[in-house]
């Protein structure tokens, strides 16, 4: 066996004693209260059908893009769904990306340079961690939500300083005070950009719409593949800043465009979460019902991802195997991806769960805690 893979099966082995091996599997049936889909709209039908529609209609939409969009990936569709996003979300102008993983690597390893300063959420999503050491900036971590920390790092900060936070963070399913953050990164002139992968929806247009933060932040990433059900995330930001990125962001420069078909679901996306304003109602009243079962969780109480910690990876496995023989579909989150005493099992919200299927649940839980 040559010495390089030797050493990769070394590293997975390590991986599956500590129990935190990854490993592709099938998706699964039962009750979902573990996908992204909080709207349903990736499940429902009437949204398909529309879908569907549109494709018989244009068959051309499922046409490969050919090539990159400064080269011949740049169609009308894209540019018109853009305009169409800026124009929803009250900014200059939109530039769409294949995923939001590739939206966030654009924006942390283009804007800032190296004599330059990234304050991160310590939460923030792996994949500003990951763009912060592409863009060779000087990058710090302040306390989870905890402003005073945060003000503490402007101070101290030399050179330009941007600011990343979510709106809603995944793993802990509490709300960013917004408000605070915006006011400190405008008084200490820092740049702030918010990750809105997992508000877009559930709030409307996101948070930073809700609060009308607009003229406050330097850039806002929004991504479609939970909420809205499709695929895709957009960068709302001023024309200059989309020309900066369309000059000097690698991860646009030399990515393949993707079909229009993707696209145009973006845009259609938004017209039925227009349409259908009953769903994101029906999804605050699910968790309304989840909250009202009195299982403690660091949570936010209008999040739809609850965290429910039980700081023992043993007890853990145990309450998801608990779930998953009565066919409810959860994800637990282990030591050491998370720190020790802090695994949790991560619950996700849907406006299609019924009352039903949430007390079921809730009540598997509070066997083991």
């Amino acid at each position: 066996m040559p010495e390089e893979s030797h050493h990769f099966w070394e590293a997975l082995l390590q991986r599956e004693q500590q129990g935190t091996l990854r490993v592709l599997r099938e998706k699964t049936e039962g009750i979902d209260f573990y996908s992204n889909d909080y709207l349903g709209l990736a499940r429902s039908k009437e949204f398909s059908e529309i879908l569907l529609q549109k494709v018989t209609e244009n068959p051309q939409l499922l046409s490969g893009s050919t090539g990159s969009r400064l080269i011949s990936g740049n169609s009308p569709v894209v540019t018109e769904t853009e305009e169409y996003i800026a124009r929803k979300h009250r900014f200059p102008t939109a530039l769409l990306f294949p995923s939001g993983y590739n939206a966030n690597l654009a924006l942390f390893s283009t804007l800032p340079d190296r004599h330059d300063t990234i304050v991160v959420d310590e939460q923030i999503h792996r994949s500003v961690h990951d763009a912060c050491r592409m863009s060779n900036a000087r990058k710090v971590k302040f306390r989870h939500n905890d402003t005073d920390h945060l003000e503490t790092l402007l101070k101290k900060h030399e050179g330009r300083c941007y600011v990343a936070v979510e709106s809603l963070y995944s793993m802990e399913g509490d709300v960013a005070p917004l408000r605070e953050i915006s006011e400190l990164s405008r008084k200490y002139g820092a740049h702030l950009v918010v990750d809105e992968a997992h508000s877009f929806g559930v709030f409307g247009y996101g948070m930073v719409d809700a609060y009308e933060l607009q003229d406050y932040v330097t850039a806002v990433v929004v991504t479609y593949g939970k909420a809205l059900g499709a695929h895709g995330a957009a960068i709302l930001c001023s024309d200059t800043v989309k020309a900066y990125l369309v000059n000097f962001a690698s991860p646009f420069i030399y990515t393949t465009s993707a079909q229009d078909y993707q696209w145009m679901a973006i845009q259609m996306g938004y017209d039925y979460l227009e349409a259908q304003s009953g769903l994101a109602e029906k999804l605050q009243q699910n968790i309304k019902t989840f909250r009202n079962q009195n299982i403690k969780t660091p949570s936010s109480p209008e999040s739809p991802v609850q965290a429910v910690v039980i700081p023992d990876n043993r007890k853990l496995k145990m309450v998801q195997e608990a779930l998953t023989r009565e066919g409810i579909l959860t994800y637990a989150i282990y030591s050491p991806t998370v720190k020790q005493g802090t695994e949790r099992l991560r619950v996700c919200l849907h406006s299609f769960n019924t009352d039903k299927e949430i007390i079921q649940l809730t009540d598997i839980i509070k066997e083991f805690i």
